[in-house]
């Protein structure tokens, strides 16, 4: 384009100016461009690092008030639990209410059934043990999944003419939830539930090391309320077994409910040496079952 004739000497156009003012200013604002790209970039690294620390401090708080996970490693819980299941263990539950006949629940043994435990001496096992622990992989070897039969102040005895488990002399129909063929104990007891604790059997009655095998422990046989960490109420895994774990019918019998507010309180016994025959027996059959190759593991 030719110069404009009338203007001064040195003066540019309105279009030069504006073109040398846009390449003066290319470059500051490339720069500003690439500021905000690595503040997001700096944003972004923050931001995950806050989601995983919210989200690791959420699973510890509902781990240790509200719901766990819990793998089963046994077969005494058989067919309502299988080896290899994994369930969820509310823990908030029994804060609204008492614990139930029926409740499936999970308690420590530690201190009861077993010696009290000690943590390992070596850090980093007793690091791994707790992150086990929080995913719910493992849990301690003291912890145990049976169902209450009976709570404080209930007679609880086997068997009656019909060999079914009683409870305040009202017998139990426990077909729907004891493993096919089982009978409801081959094992006699006769026993008063001493206050704050429980009697508890595994639904395979006969590979359940439980409240009957355990007489000469404290409680004789019994377990503390407080040793509760939860109710099982649901299968999670595998998918195929989804399900709930309600209570079942027999526990719901009114005659039940009528007869615990009358029962008679007999003398708490278990017969010492009919627990350890049991117990010598259910060994020699767990014994003969691994050796079979058919054996169910037990707790």
């Amino acid at each position: 384009m030719a110069p404009d004739p009338g203007a001064e000497p040195g003066a540019e156009t309105g279009a030069e100016a504006a073109a040398n003012a846009a390449a003066d200013e290319a470059p500051a604002d490339g720069a500003a461009k690439a500021k905000p790209g690595k503040q997001r970039k700096r944003s972004f690294w923050r931001d995950l690092l806050v989601i995983v620390v919210a989200a690791l401090v959420l699973t510890i708080l509902l781990k240790a008030f509200v719901v766990q996970v819990f793998s089963i490693p046994s077969g005494s819980m058989e067919n309502t639990l299988l080896p290899g299941d994994r369930i969820l263990v509310s823990k908030i539950v029994y804060r609204f209410r008492s614990i139930d006949r029926g409740d499936i629940v999970v308690f420590s043994g530690a201190g009861s059934w077993d010696p009290p435990t000690q943590p390992p001496r070596n850090w980093l096992v007793r690091v791994l043990d707790d992150a086990e622990n929080l995913v719910g992989i493992a849990g301690p070897a003291t912890d145990y999944v049976k169902r209450v039969i009976g709570i404080p102040g209930d007679h609880v005895a086997c068997c009656n003419a019909d060999g079914q488990v009683t409870v305040n002399g009202v017998p139990l129909s426990e077909s729907s939830y004891i493993y096919p063929g089982d009978a409801p104990s081959e094992l006699r007891f006769n026993i008063t539930v001493p206050p704050g604790r429980l009697w508890v059997m595994g639904d395979n009655r006969g590979d359940s090391d439980d409240s009957r095998y355990r007489g000469s422990d404290p409680g004789a046989g019994t377990i503390p309320e407080s040793a509760v960490v939860g109710r099982a109420f649901l299968v999670i895994w595998p998918l195929s077994r989804i399900s709930d774990l309600p209570i079942p019918n027999t526990f719901k019998q009114a005659s039940l409910s009528a007869a615990a507010a009358v029962a008679t309180t007999p003398p708490a016994t278990v017969a010492g040496g009919s627990a350890l025959t049991g117990a010598a027996v259910l060994t020699w059959r767990r014994r003969r079952r691994r050796k079979s190759g058919t054996g169910k593991p037990s707790r």
